[in-house]
């Protein structure tokens, strides 16, 4: 964190601008890989997962907005990104798309993620126990979130029958 708060800013952007776009390509390409035949690995468990079908589902009904407007959220680039390969979202409309997306991290990771990192930092200087029950609090409120999330989404679901493993619907 340091390193790259003491290049200048632009060398910053494109550092992190690197780093994401490497990442969600490398991400695409394992989705393209599962689709064509990874079914025995844990990237296959990971292609029938209910966060996977969903992104799958944004990415088959909007294409590449979706990788873009990815990069904005926390928590889905990942599967957007899989989803996108294992789409086989094509390269033409993926690689803008990821671009566009990764810009827009990068930019955001290198203002206003280094500021809440500052400001946390100088809370822990000014009172290690504040900035310490600062970080609980956000912990417990976002596992009391996926918890409201996963409670919903298994009232939502339909019953499974006995021994078929498919849903009634």
């Amino acid at each position: 964190m340091e390193l790259l708060r003491s290049w200048p800013f632009p060398l910053t952007v494109a550092a992190l601008f690197l780093i994401v776009f490497l990442r969600a390509n490398a991400t695409y390409w394992l989705g393209r890989a599962a689709r064509t035949g990874a079914s025995r690995t844990r990237l296959h468990r990971m292609l029938v997962s209910p966060a996977f079908g969903r992104a799958q589902r944004l990415v088959e009904r909007w294409g590449a907005p979706v990788v873009t407007l990815s990069f904005l959220t926390v928590g889905i680039q990942t599967a957007v990104n899989l989803a996108a390969g294992a789409a086989q979202l094509p390269l033409r409309r993926y690689l803008p798309a990821v671009a566009i997306g990764g810009v827009a991290w990068a930019l955001l990771y290198a203002t206003a993620g280094f500021a809440t990192f500052l400001a946390w930092r100088r809370l822990y200087e000014v009172s290690a126990p504040s900035a310490i029950v600062m970080v609980g609090v956000l912990v417990v409120a976002l596992a009391a979130f996926v918890g409201r999330q996963l409670r919903t989404r298994a009232e939502e679901e339909p019953p499974v029958a006995a021994g078929s493993g498919r849903r009634r619907g």
